[in-house]
């Protein structure tokens, strides 16, 4: 088991580290809460660009593993390698050429997350009955309600949802990035940290 002070010390000392560079965090929290603001605003769109951002990525990562598997032709997996390539270069090939059916299919995808999740996290919190579990079941039964009215408002939903979503993890990782830099400016440079 890791000693508390080693770690605590390194966290400092990594702070530390960027306590000059402050400024940039919350510019970089203020532009991504900017593109959420965006993203949420224009949500087909954010949309349609994530959909289409998703397919290029495979489709790159296809091309970069069959190379790979070519290189290693004599090794035993390579079959295995081969077919992974090429089952994930179709499946970007088709969100490219048809991202309407991608945007159904992603959001049928996430819709069924949150219900499974929203089940299995109401279960478990009314089960385990551990402290203030009751925001855990409530969350688990939001989630449960986001999912269902997402698959009933199918396909209409899959046109903004996904963007929506984006948009709205800008804006949360942009807060937490300008908390970050605002958190290192307030303590001096050489000076512990203090732990929460």
């Amino acid at each position: 088991m890791a000693d508390t002070r080693t770690i605590g010390g390194s966290i400092s000392e990594g702070l530390d580290k960027i306590h000059d560079s402050w400024g940039w965090f919350v510019a970089l929290g203020i532009a991504l809460i900017a593109l959420g603001v965006v993203c949420i605003m224009g949500d087909m769109t954010a949309t349609l660009a994530t959909v289409l951002a998703l397919g290029w990525l495979l489709v790159i990562g296809a091309i970069v593993a069959l190379v790979q598997a070519f290189r290693a032709y004599d090794w035993s997996g390579f079959w295995l390698y081969f077919l992974t390539a090429l089952l994930r270069g179709v499946a970007g090939y088709v969100l490219i050429r048809y991202p309407g059916s991608g945007e159904v299919s992603i959001t049928i995808l996430l819709a069924s997350l949150f219900i499974v999740g929203g089940i299995f996290r109401t279960v478990g919190a009314a089960s385990l009955r551990f402290p203030s579990w009751g925001w855990a079941a409530f969350s688990g039964i939001v989630s449960f309600i986001v999912g269902f009215m997402l698959i009933y408002q199918l396909p209409t939903a899959s046109l903004w949802f996904i963007g929506f979503l984006v948009g709205v993890d800008f804006i949360f990782d942009g807060i937490s990035l300008i908390a970050l830099g605002t958190a290192v400016k307030k303590v001096p440079a050489g000076r512990e940290f203090a732990r929460a």
